[in-house]
């Protein structure tokens, strides 16, 4: 799809596709702050065409695919301490990074080496920590089951006092006078307007 012919049209899907809401895209693409034709315009056909097409171009420039996404998330979620150290003779945990492949690697969030001396006086001995911190493993599977399905967000609707939602067909003029009740107590309760002093 070609760039829109209006310009205003154009930079608002610009706009949109660098994750500014309707109504920030709206305003810095020209218009004067309407949130009502920010929606309306988010929902033109053309415009919403051209904000997937710039999207797909970005990701496509950035290599960025669903299935590369899923494979770093996998990294991510899949990886095991295991991998990352073994068991000394003594039964102490030793880190052994010497055989640590790319794809292990993307899982490591953090690695602090720190040297220092420990003890005083003839005492002394030179002590290195280390401490690595993998990526949240949880956070990754969640996202990764989630694109797969298999999990869902559930509401759960309740009636008064959490018992079931009664429900019951009622005709369009009873539904208006309902709507009309609730409109004039909703305009019952606004408070006076205060007059400054």
């Amino acid at each position: 799809m070609p760039i829109l012919k209006n310009p205003k049209h154009e930079l608002f899907a610009q706009e949109i596709a660098k994750g500014h809401s309707a109504t920030e895209a709206y305003v810095l693409a020209g218009y004067s702050h309407n949130e009502g034709n920010a929606g309306r315009l988010n929902r033109n056909e053309q415009v919403s065409n051209r904000v997937k097409e710039i999207l797909t171009v970005a990701a496509d420039k950035c290599g960025v695919t669903i299935e590369r996404v899923m494979a770093e998330l996998a990294k991510i979620g899949f990886s095991n301490m295991a991998d990352y150290m073994r068991v000394g003779p003594d039964g102490d945990p030793v880190l052994d990074f010497s055989a640590l492949s790319r794809d292990q690697a993307a899982a490591l969030v953090e690695c602090t080496v720190e040297d220092f001396k420990d003890g005083r006086g003839e005492d002394v001995r030179d002590v290195r920590r280390v401490k690595f911190r993998l990526a949240d493993k949880r956070a990754a599977l969640v996202d990764l089951g989630k694109h797969l399905g298999m999990f869902r967000d559930r509401v759960e609707l309740t009636g008064k006092d959490g018992g079931p939602v009664e429900m019951s067909d009622i005709s369009p003029i009873e539904a208006a006078r309902r709507i009309a009740f609730a409109l004039a107590k909703g305009q019952r309760a606004k408070p006076d307007k205060v007059e400054n002093d």
